[in-house]
């Protein structure tokens, strides 16, 4: 794994020649050794694709590409980073999340309506997330920003887990998730919290939620 979480809020990259690493335009904060930045305008690894979907969800976050030998400490904005690995599944997760993520994983982007049809777009809309979700497939490593601290939920088949949409912060592993109300539409009249509504996420994986149901 490249990254070393430093403490609660930063993390230190290796960079290795040969390989590259992705992190968000502005998060780097120090680095040692020959290292380059380069602004990279296409989102990534996406490519066409995934461009035009950040652009039709107007959820466009810059990256920069990383490359050369030494080591980079990476954080933003004073929020809390939690690093996570993957081993050959897929994550679903926010770009405006990613701090940085290893050069070897695959990016892409999902159209919510495709997770759930009508259900998924509405969830987007409750959870501030848009119409489009960052995909991240392989084997690697992601750091991840979140408010407040991450915790990681287990789910399982028989243990299926419901998160407030807000603080929904990414997920991964073969796992189906939908959006449920909470409460009927007459007891959430005059409410105005998220909580009325909440994913249910089942099947073989992970959820990671944040302590807060703050948008970063």
């Amino acid at each position: 794994m490249p990254f070393r979480e430093v403490n609660a809020k930063m993390v230190e990259a290796t960079v290795q020649p040969g390989t590259k690493m992705f992190s968000q335009r502005g998060a780097m904060l120090a680095y040692k050794g020959d290292v380059t930045f380069t602004p990279n305008v296409a989102g990534g690894q996406g490519g066409l694709m995934s461009m035009i979907g950040r652009r039709l969800a107007d959820e466009s976050v810059p990256l920069m590409t990383v490359e050369g030998s030494g080591t980079v400490m990476f954080g933003h904005g004073g929020h809390h980073v939690h690093v996570i690995s993957l081993t050959g599944d897929t994550m679903y997760v926010e770009a405006d999340r990613l701090l940085a993520f290893d050069g070897t994983l695959q990016q892409g982007t999902m159209f919510l309506g495709s997770q759930g049809g009508v259900l998924g777009m509405v969830r987007g809309q409750v959870s501030g997330q848009g119409l489009f979700t960052t995909t991240l497939k392989g084997h690697g490593a992601v750091a991840v920003m979140a408010h407040g601290g991450v915790v990681e939920l287990p789910i399982t088949p028989q243990r299926p887990v419901h998160v407030d949409p807000q603080s929904y912060v990414a997920h991964h592993g073969d796992v189906r998730n939908k959006l449920s109300t909470a409460l009927s539409w007459r007891d959430m009249v005059g409410r105005g919290s998220g909580e009325g509504f909440q994913l249910e996420l089942s099947g073989n994986g992970v959820v990671y939620v944040q302590a807060s149901e703050e948008k970063l």
